[in-house]
């Protein structure tokens, strides 16, 4: 039987970590994923878990560790955000071009300056064309499932890929809900063994990781690293059907919410999506045809399902929890224009930035976005295509 508990994000992100048993965690705390590597590492201590945890001095170091760890054939996790990620940057791109499949519990929280311990996105994205698979979780069960699944992907010999499983800092983090875990057992037969095909510890085979590549080779690399991230397609989608099948849960790369018929939608990733559906049911109660699209998977980034799901939509909006800095969009609503224009599609779109540091969202403000799309449909007036929600105008 499954069992029901109340976690934190972090605490179900931890547990998903003990029964999945990796053999090496190197990890350094930075607010608000301090906890994982916490509560983890006192599993560690007591027993329940047999993985090496390193502390080590820095970030940068943590990553290090995790790229030795893995090249040397071991399963391999670490935890942080914002500015820690940032510490990493350049060994984000050595773990995804050495196609090692190391996890990273990802709690996004906003990139200093000015300094701000709060939740947005411009951590991840930074990241985000640095090779690595990003998976978002709209609340602390979907963190805890999403882990979980995370080596069965990138492990995957089609894939081989460094993988992110991104939460909300403080408000999944950190905040208390119901979620239902799996059994210990299921979980280790589920994600099972890794049996990694060349690594340095192999006996009786010369291995290199990390060469240099010339003119003639760095190309093919790259070539051969967006190959991993196209199949981990069909891969996400395959072990989400065995995730479904042992628990009921079923994960894809978005959900459609009201999505069907709608006139009006928002394109939207994470912890605000909750917010977003209640507005969406308020708007329904309306007579309004409201939905919204909430994006789990944006590496692989998947146009064309993307496309199909918004064929039918009069007015969009994709909401961005960054800024980007160009003036015309955020890092989602570039992935959403182009998937559209590549499918032949020519919705009016406008993208919104929200929620920077932490800034609250509510079911009025997401309300406004749609009656901005409605106005919008009536007087085929466009207006701002790039707007700030909830903004203090002073």
């Amino acid at each position: 039987m499954a069992v029901r508990e109340r976690l934190s994000g972090n605490e179900a992100v931890a547990i998903a970590i003990r029964q999945i048993n990796p053999d090496v965690m190197p990890a350094f705390p930075i607010t608000p994923s301090t906890e994982i590597p916490q509560y983890f590492s006192s599993y560690v201590a007591d027993g329940k878990a047999d993985t090496i945890f390193i502390p080590v001095e820095s970030e940068h170091s943590a990553m290090s560790a995790a790229i030795g760890a893995s090249a040397a054939g071991a399963r391999t996790l670490t935890a942080t955000s914002s500015c820690g990620m940032a510490l990493m940057w350049e060994l984000l791109y050595v773990a995804a071009s050495n196609r090692l499949p190391i996890a990273m519990a990802l709690v996004n929280r906003a990139l200093s300056g000015p300094i701000n311990i709060n939740c947005d996105h411009s951590d991840v994205m930074g990241a985000r064309d640095a090779g690595w698979l990003q998976v978002f979780a709209e609340n602390n069960q979907e963190a805890y499932d999403n882990f979980v699944q995370a080596y069965r992907i990138a492990e995957h010999k089609d894939v081989r890929l460094p993988i992110m499983i991104c939460q909300y800092g403080f408000i999944t983090s950190h905040a208390v809900e119901n979620i239902e875990l799996i059994e210990d057992e299921k979980v280790k037969a589920f994600v099972g063994e890794y049996e990694p095909e060349d690594y340095l510890l192999k006996d009786g085979e010369s291995f290199h990781v990390g060469p240099y590549a010339v003119t003639n080779y760095y190309m093919e690399a790259k070539r051969a690293q967006a190959e991993g991230m196209k199949n981990a397609k069909r891969v996400i989608l395959e072990v989400a059907k065995e995730f479904e099948a042992m628990t009921g849960r079923s994960y894809g790369f978005f959900e459609e919410y009201r999505l069907a018929d709608a006139d009006y939608a928002i394109v939207i990733m994470g912890s605000a999506v909750g917010t977003a559906k209640d507005a969406v049911d308020r708007l329904r109660a309306q007579g309004v045809k409201a939905g919204l699209l909430k994006l789990r998977v944006f590496r692989p980034f998947p146009a064309e399902e993307l496309a199909a799901a918004l064929a039918h939509v009069r007015v969009l909006a994709c909401m961005d929890r960054t800024e980007s800095f160009n003036n015309e969009c955020g890092p989602l609503g570039a992935e959403v224009k182009s998937a559209l224009f590549d499918a032949g599609l020519a919705p009016k779109v406008i993208n919104y930035v929200y929620g920077l540091g932490g800034r609250d969202v509510t079911v009025e403000s997401i309300t406004s976005v749609y009656e901005d799309l409605i106005q919008i449909d009536k007087t085929k007036e466009m207006g701002a295509k790039y707007r700030y929600l909830s903004l203090r105008e002073e």
